[in-house]
């Protein structure tokens, strides 16, 4: 039985792996249609398009799948995304950000309700939860030859705000949100590697709590990153 209950649970983190990986294709499809609708299909001339190519191409979506919703976006039969933001009360005070894109927001709302009723939390009304948050653009570079010097100059060259060397394996650097595809496409040209480069709700300052507060947080926290129409979900609990 052993062997098994092994292969039981090896199952199940493999459904959860394709889950995440299926659910990252459609936030990031979601991301080029709202991108396309709003600055047209050349990526070129539209840098929220780049970004979200960029992204596509960093989880491995096909390049057909891209190419096809850009096609899909041009069209007039193809409905658009609305952002939405949810705020949430977590378990012992800590605060919860949760960001996506919808095509129902009554459905996303209804959602949100059974996440809150079924693991706790309060959804907060708008403003609340957000001022302990930074909105601002986040990218990494990877350590490797790099020279840090060299790197924070000319990320402050191109509009970089902040630069860290803290990570262990990469350096962070913050732009403000409306400078993010600037600075992006500014270290690009000059030779760098980048990854991962988001729009990010950075908090100000990090929440202490018990442990089943942590153990209750996480819990709504994973149930509410598996929504359909919830891309992305930050918190200011110290973990």
């Amino acid at each position: 039985m052993a062997g098994h209950s092994k292969w039981a649970n090896i199952k199940h983190k493999k459904a959860r792996a394709d889950a995440k990986r299926g659910k990252a294709f459609s936030a990031v499809t979601k991301e080029i249609i709202v991108a396309v609708k709003m600055g047209g299909g050349d990526p070129k001339m539209n840098p929220q398009l780049r970004l979200a190519i960029s992204k596509a191409k960093a989880i491995n979506l096909p390049n057909e799948n891209i190419e096809r919703n850009i096609k899909k976006a041009e069209s007039k039969d193809q409905s658009n995304f609305d952002e939405v933001v949810y705020e949430v009360y977590g378990a012992g005070g800590v605060g919860i950000i949760c960001r996506g894109l919808t095509d129902n927001k009554n459905r996303t709302a209804s959602d949100m309700r059974i996440a809150t009723g079924k693991r706790g939390g309060t959804i907060a009304s708008p403003g609340s939860v957000a001022f302990n948050f930074d909105k601002l653009g986040i990218m990494q570079v990877e350590k490797g030859e790099v020279d840090s010097d060299k790197l924070f100059e000319e990320a402050l060259e191109v509009g970089a705000i902040d630069f860290s060397d803290e990570a262990e394996e990469v350096f962070v650097i913050t732009t403000s949100p409306e400078d993010l595809y600037k600075v992006k496409d500014g270290l690009e040209e000059k030779g760098y590697q980048i990854k991962d480069p988001a729009l990010e709700m950075v908090a100000k300052t990090l929440v202490e709590c018990s442990e089943e507060d942590r153990e209750k947080n996480l819990a709504l926290i994973e149930f509410i990153e598996d929504l359909g129409d919830i891309d992305e979900v930050f918190h200011n609990m110290h973990l």
